[in-house]
């Protein structure tokens, strides 16, 4: 499959999303594709991943889905070696799996769900760069984004293995940019706060037609659309972020500042 000609600040470059069958990993499958990259959306929610990459082809953009559980190393590998032999390269990629499996008293979590959270949310990051990084680094060039959550700078009380797991998805961010840093890879972690994604509405408990007005303990009082992240995602894995790596960006109403 070639890559199709397309206008954009990500004209011709080859992306992975990892965890892009809805949500912010949806948003940013389709933002990159509109800026001209050919998208590559992994997950294991096969219809809903599916459905994001069969979109993007009927928009004219390149794209296709691969079934990949991020918790699992082969199929983590897989993931990137489906994307060169489809696209031939591979210039960026977006680690988005993750979710919130142990709620409640630190001492109360069992071992299960303390491992759990820690396989969703840091193990799925470091098996992603483990093999994304490889060929970016061969090219001299490419741009990782890790998605860490407000949860990876702050504490959030009741979700301590979630909070203990992205705090590890920043340090381990910033581990990997500092190796690659000078053969043309950039790493970066996102810091997001409240976004109306299925897993927050399930936090809260809400319902998929809730406003959610209130829910939103951040100063600008609202919760963010998916695709006000999938903006700023498509700028870090632009050549215009070319200057920053091994950071942690917050793109949350000003919830840590």
């Amino acid at each position: 499959m070639d890559v199709v000609p397309m206008s954009g600040r990500l004209h011709g470059k080859v992306i992975i999303v990892s965890g892009g069958s809805s949500g912010i990993g949806r948003a940013v499958a389709q933002r990159v594709a509109s800026e001209g990259a050919a998208v590559v959306v992994g997950a294991r929610r096969r219809e809903e991943g599916a459905e994001v990459a069969a979109g993007i082809e009927a928009a004219g953009g390149p794209a296709m889905f691969v079934a990949a559980d991020a918790t699992v190393e082969t199929e983590a590998a897989g993931l990137v070696t489906a994307a060169i032999a489809a696209f031939g390269r591979l210039d960026g990629a977006f680690n988005n799996a993750g979710g919130v499996q142990a709620r409640g008293a630190l001492s109360d979590i069992d071992e299960a769900d303390w491992r759990g959270d820690l396989e969703q949310n840091l193990t799925s990051v470091f098996f992603g760069l483990k093999y994304q990084l490889a060929p970016m680094i061969d090219a001299g060039a490419g741009s990782i984004v890790n998605n860490a959550s407000i949860a990876g700078t702050a504490g959030v009380p009741t979700m301590a293995p979630y909070v203990a797991a992205k705090h590890g998805v920043v340090g381990l961010t910033r581990a990997a940019a500092l190796e690659t840093a000078d053969r043309g890879v950039r790493v970066n972690a996102l810091v997001t706060g409240n976004v109306d994604t299925p897993l927050y509405r399930g936090l809260l408990g809400a319902a998929p037609d809730d406003p959610l007005t209130g829910r939103a303990p951040n100063p600008t009082g609202r919760v963010a659309q998916p695709e006000e992240i999938a903006g700023f995602v498509a700028f870090l894995l632009s050549d215009e972020a070319a200057f920053i790596t091994g950071a942690a960006l917050a793109i949350d109403g000003g919830a840590t500042a």
